[in-house]
């Protein structure tokens, strides 16, 4: 199959099935997000939906959380992952928002990267789910799925998927892509067991069809390289 009609279908499909999609964290302004945002690295979005309330209520701009410190700040999140760092992070965020970002969150990914405790990934988030920019960030889960279906080939490390997906991507549709992938590895292609019998996207699936299962339509063997 090619690679350019393997998207084809993958968009097709998920345009079809879910044309409308956005983050499962809970949010409502743009600084919300940023925490709920850092405090996801390397947790479910469920458990850090269950602290923030408490964190937006007590702490609800930069300015009042760059007042704040760590032992203010730690009990709210100690049962997140990395919570030492993670309370570090916020802390500093909030004070370079608010002295150097005039407390408003940045719009693009260069100057979000300057603040403590975000990288790519995060910036990425922000920029698309914010500002609707076609940045693609790659979590766990997108990096996974992507290459499982065949959407990215040999990709080493997250940018590298990145790189490739946005290429292949419209840009309109970049934003709403990294939810698809994100929501389809939280539910569907799990890391350790992929629910493969209950997949819509099997048809164009190299993993579905390199175990065996069922080969690809239109391909020319299980495991060949995609063509670029």
């Amino acid at each position: 199959m090619l690679k350019k009609e393997r998207y084809a279908k993958f968009l097709d499909y998920q345009l079809t099935h879910h044309p409308e999609v956005e983050t499962e964290l809970f949010y409502s302004n743009p600084f919300e997000l940023l925490v709920a945002v850092i405090l996801s690295a390397q947790c479910t979005d469920k458990r850090v939906n269950m602290v923030t309330p408490a964190i937006f209520m007590d702490f609800p701009d930069p300015e009042t959380m760059a007042a704040s410190n760590f032992d203010a700040l730690f009990p709210y999140i100690r049962s997140i992952s990395y919570p030492n760092n993670k309370t570090k992070h916020l802390l500093g965020m909030a004070k370079m928002l608010v002295e150097d970002f005039g407390s408003v969150v940045p719009d693009t990914v260069e100057n979000l990267q300057k603040l403590p405790g975000v990288g790519r990934k995060t910036a990425n988030v922000i920029a698309s789910v914010v500002y609707n920019q076609p940045t693609m960030a790659v979590d766990t889960h997108v990096f996974r799925v992507s290459a499982r279906i065949g959407l990215t080939t040999n990709a080493k490390n997250p940018l590298e998927a990145e790189k490739q997906l946005v290429k292949h991507i419209p840009e309109a549709l970049i934003p709403r892509a990294h939810h698809w992938l994100i929501l389809h590895g939280r539910y569907v292609c799990l890391a350790r067991k992929p629910k493969c019998e209950s997949c819509g996207l099997t048809e164009i699936c190299r993993y579905f069809a390199e175990r065996g299962l069922r080969p690809e339509r239109g391909s020319e063997g299980a495991g060949e390289q995609l063509k670029s």
